[in-house]
């Protein structure tokens, strides 16, 4: 996981996350793309065989980050979570966002691996729809609030632009999807919207 930080190349790496054991999800949850949601079931990572630079932000589960990343662009942010009840955190995927945001390289190891069992008590829809809206909570915090537009505070925009164009197109796409995973997947952006 580390050895490729060293050169000074990459400043953060990231590997797979994958399941201990074969895992056969109830008939509402997709395994494969692009539905799947198996990051939510036990931070699922896993982008391939072949190394690579990440075009998305690491799991803490399986990431490492070169020191002077931290003195030069602050820490892990805390205020991103948990709330109370919640296992949302974010604060590590972030980071990683953050640096990339800021044309920093990251550098997927395949062969760093963490097998990760899939919890049992986490494999029931209310688990979703309770992770989905604490992740939509935590994006809105990531975001911050960012400056007044014509002198409209941003969070009145954000909402009515939530309230209206994405929660009518993810309600649209929940309600007619017919296939169960697709379904359920549209549902938890619904909720996630909402939070």
């Amino acid at each position: 996981m580390t050895a490729p930080l060293g050169n000074g190349e990459w400043t953060g790496s990231g590997g797979r996350t994958i399941p201990t054991q074969t895992f056969t999800p109830p008939d509402w949850l997709a395994l494969d793309r692009p539905y799947s949601m198996m990051g939510v079931l036990y931070a699922h990572f896993d982008l391939g065989d072949k190394p690579r630079e990440l075009d998305r932000a690491p799991y803490g589960t399986n990431m490492a980050f070169r020191r002077v990343m931290f003195e030069k662009y602050g820490g892990f942010r805390t205020d991103l979570g948990p709330s109370p009840g919640s296992e949302i955190r974010g604060e590590n995927t972030e980071f990683g966002r953050r640096l990339m945001a800021a044309d920093e390289h990251l550098r997927y190891e395949p062969s760093a691996v963490v097998y990760h069992p899939p919890p049992e008590n986490r494999v029931q829809k209310y688990y979703f729809l309770t992770w989905w809206f604490d992740y939509g909570r935590a994006l809105v915090r990531e975001w911050g609030r960012g400056p007044a537009v014509l002198g409209i505070p941003r969070p009145y925009l954000n909402i009515l632009k939530f309230g209206t164009t994405t929660m009518a197109q993810r309600l649209g796409r929940w309600m007619l999807a017919l296939n169960p995973q697709r379904r359920f997947y549209y549902k938890c952006r619904v909720w996630g919207t909402a939070g």
